[in-house]
């Protein structure tokens, strides 16, 4: 559900280990992309389902997404590309993955990530 200014979105942590995984997914997704920031709005259940309802800004699209600039941008911050659109960080141990063209937006030339998953492995612990 989106507005002008607003997306709602819904999240059933299908994707993470445990709800806990999720939330340190929103917690770095909101460190390092602030202006796409999720806020939690609650929960809701739906067919004995639990999801996370989170708002997020909603981003107009001027331009295709270049993804070359994506993994340019990247890698400028430290993380490598070890597939496709996933990444790593081996210095901070965080994996982040599905950065395609429909999650990752270009509006006046600037990226603006909207549906980002972020993984902390063991060495994000270490550190």
């Amino acid at each position: 559900m989106k507005d002008t200014e607003n997306v709602l979105k819904l999240n059933d942590a299908i994707y993470y280990n445990s709800w806990k995984d999720y939330f340190y997914n929103l917690l770095l997704h909101n460190y390092f992309f602030p202006d796409t920031a999720y806020e939690l709005i609650g929960f809701t259940k739906n067919n004995a389902i639990l999801y996370a309802v989170v708002q997020q800004s909603y981003v107009s699209i001027i331009t295709t997404t270049d993804l070359s600039q994506v993994k340019n941008f990247l890698t400028l911050n430290g993380f490598e590309n070890v597939r496709n659109n996933d990444y790593y960080n081996p210095e901070l141990g965080i994996i982040l993955e599905d950065l395609h063209d429909e999650n990752v937006l270009t509006k006046n030339d600037i990226l603006y990530f909207i549906d980002t998953v972020f993984y902390i492995t063991d060495a994000f612990w270490e550190n």
